[in-house]
């Protein structure tokens, strides 16, 4: 410490005597040029001297990349000090790529800035203090990239904010995967809260998602035939069909359609899948199965589409209709996520491997779909491509569709311990709800998309234009619903229960470390009973105040964690401000490692004739040419 303040003091004397020099210039007179500097303040310099001994002495020294000044401040207050991340440019480029790869993957929508040199501190007691600990250990690392800081570097007593291997429910591919094991942590079925998904790269799970498009299309053909038979509320449902302009399909509106056979070839589908899962098809001779062929469902998914998503002339089939609604019946028992589905076989097609929405595009069509994602080899051979149905009846608020941003805080991962935030926010699209454009204005509720949107002027008035909305005004929309009492009964629960069975399926797959911990952003969507389904899971989500709402309720977050990381380790009745512990589990004891003696048992075994000795070929055969030159000279003749 005394060597530092040397070292400034010196430092300081040598800039003042360079900048008083005496300047002389040939045939001119001498003149001196002082320049008034600031004078080093001992009194200022014992105080940060004094300061930073306790500081460091009570292990209190952080340091953070990025713009985060709730969280600098909220340190300083409880006497840390800070050591300045010192970043060349190139390793800012370097951050800056780095966390739009890997942040949502590991960043949903993250805007934090990682360049340290945009936030000056203007006092200058922090900035002397932050120089005397330039050489001290730092305790506490707060960052907005992963891989800023090698964990396996770190000391025991460090803290950080990231754990290592979170890519396994933060990126698209990942969660797709691991919510598929959640049958070996718990009883409860994904299907109920995280719409099914598909990775199109991998050969199996693309033919597994054509089966599932067209088994889709036909159940949604069968509640079309229900729905165009009954009233809602005086008004028929078929509004919601769109109208088709493309002349090819005008010209093919002339062409008969046999809705009936149309219907039963659906009924015989469907029949099939559930005999499927009762394994009651396996006693069916191959002979009695009636497996359309390629061209069937060609044919089939043409009509499909001038029927459902046209406005071709049908017959009348009311005579179907009671087998079409026993058959939905049943299949609502193996598919939870049919009242979702809607008619238009709907799907949103991702690219794994990026955030903040980008490349995210809805389509009906299954030549579409695969067309979108052969066009990119590159994510093909990577298996980045995710296919996930769309839900085409959410909950919408004056009409318009919105998701909400959920923050979760994991502080350990054996015993699991999930930390869940009280408060939220919605973020709606910039255009009405409809199902008549796959345009991401409509589909798409990322503030990062949005933002740059003008808001339609057919938009509710009582959406704001920065399109964001706290949980208190959903409450109070809830309240003009009559719905009021389902926020605790039905999405919270919901939420919190999400959540804890996505982090179970990939406990085993994090690098836990104590002393780690991690704040991640969840995004949901709500269907038309406010059943949450979750869409994805952001790591370093933005902490940018970017809106009134969010710059109340980020800084809040940022201050409630700190509360949980570092208050509450202190004292275990602390203020833990928002956060609510939902879930802890209890430990499981890890064997200690004692090391293991690897050894080889067993015996010679002994032959009557030893095996001949190997000679390569290079030896053997001038040998044996030489052999034979001996015995039949005439041989080579």
């Amino acid at each position: 410490m005394e060597k530092v303040t040397a070292e400034i003091q010196q430092r300081d004397q040598e800039e003042a005597k360079g900048n008083r020099q005496t300047t002389t210039h040939p045939g001119a007179r001498v003149c001196r040029n002082l320049v008034s500097l600031p004078v080093l303040n001992l009194g200022r310099l014992r105080e940060a001297k004094a300061l930073v001994d306790k500081a460091v002495k009570m292990h209190k020294v952080f340091s953070i990349q990025g713009r985060y000044p709730v969280i600098r401040e909220a340190l300083r207050a409880r006497g840390w000090v800070e050591q300045r991340m010192v970043c060349s440019k190139r390793q800012v480029h370097h951050h800056r790529s780095g966390e739009r790869r890997a942040s949502s993957n590991d960043a949903g929508d993250n805007d934090n800035s990682n360049d340290p040199e945009k936030e000056q501190n203007p006092d200058r007691l922090h900035n002397l203090m932050s120089r005397l600990v330039q050489n001290e250990m730092v305790y506490f690392y707060w960052t907005n990239c992963r891989d800023a800081i090698k964990t396996n570097s770190l000391h025991k007593e460090q803290m950080t904010n990231h754990f290592a291997k979170a890519g396994s429910f933060t990126t698209k591919t990942g969660l797709c995967l691991n919510l598929r094991n959640l049958k070996w942590f718990d009883s409860a079925d994904p299907d109920t809260f995280f719409p099914r998904c598909y990775r199109l790269a991998a050969l199996d799970e693309r033919h597994d998602f054509i089966d599932d498009y067209r088994r889709t299309a036909c159940t949604s053909l069968l509640k079309y035939i229900v729905e165009r038979d009954q009233d809602v509320q005086g008004q028929r449902i078929s509004h919601s069909i769109q109208t088709v302009k493309d002349k090819k399909l005008r010209k093919q509106w002339s062409r008969p359609v046999d809705i009936s056979q149309m219907i039963n070839s659906a009924l015989r589908v469907c029949q099939e899948f559930l005999e499927s899962l009762d394994h009651s098809d396996l006693d069916t001779s191959l002979d009695t199965q009636c497996t359309p062929t390629q061209e069937e469902w060609a044919k089939f998914l043409d009509s499909y589409y001038l029927v459902v998503h046209g406005e071709a002339e049908i017959k009348s089939s009311d005579y179907l209709v009671p087998r079409c609604e026993a058959m939905l019946q049943r299949m609502k028992r193996v598919n939870p996520q049919l009242d979702m589905e809607g008619i238009h076989n709907i799907w949103i097609i991702k690219p794994g491997a990026k955030s903040r929405g980008r490349g995210i595009k809805c389509a009906n069509r299954l030549d579409q779909i695969l067309s979108l994602v052969d066009g990119d080899p590159k994510l093909i051979r990577e298996s980045k491509w995710v296919v996930q149905k769309y839900l085409e009846r959410p909950f919408l608020i004056h009409g318009t569709k919105f998701d909400v941003r959920q923050w979760f805080l994991v502080t350990n991962w054996n015993p699991l311990t999930v930390w869940f935030y009280k408060k939220c926010y919605l973020r709606f699209s910039t255009q009405p709800y409809t199902l008549d454009k796959m345009d991401s204005s409509v589909h798409l509720c990322n503030n990062s998309i949005q933002k740059h949107l003008r808001p339609s002027l057919q938009r509710h008035r009582s959406i704001p234009a920065d399109n964001m909305w706290s949980v208190d005004q959903f409450k109070t929309f809830l309240c003009t619903q009559d719905q009021e009492a389902q926020w605790d009964t039905v999405v919270v629960p919901g939420m919190k229960s999400a959540l804890i069975h996505t982090l179970q399926t990939a406990q085993d797959l994090i690098e836990s470390r104590k002393n780690t911990f991690e704040l991640y952003g969840a995004d949901f969507m709500f269907d038309r009973d406010l059943c949450p389904w979750l869409i994805e899971i952001n790591a370093s989500p933005t902490m940018a105040p970017s809106t009134p709402v969010t710059a109340r309720l980020c800084a809040a977050v940022q201050e409630d964690t700190l509360r949980v990381v570092l208050d509450r380790r202190v004292d275990c009745t602390a203020n833990t401000g928002d956060f609510q512990l939902i879930h802890r589990q209890a430990a499981v004891e890890v064997p200690r490692y004692v090391g293991i003696n690897l050894l080889v048992e067993g015996f010679t075994l002994k032959g009557p004739c030893p095996p001949p000795p190997l000679k390569s070929c290079s030896r053997s055969v001038p040998r044996h040419r030489g052999r034979i030159k001996a015995k039949n000279p005439l041989a080579e003749k």
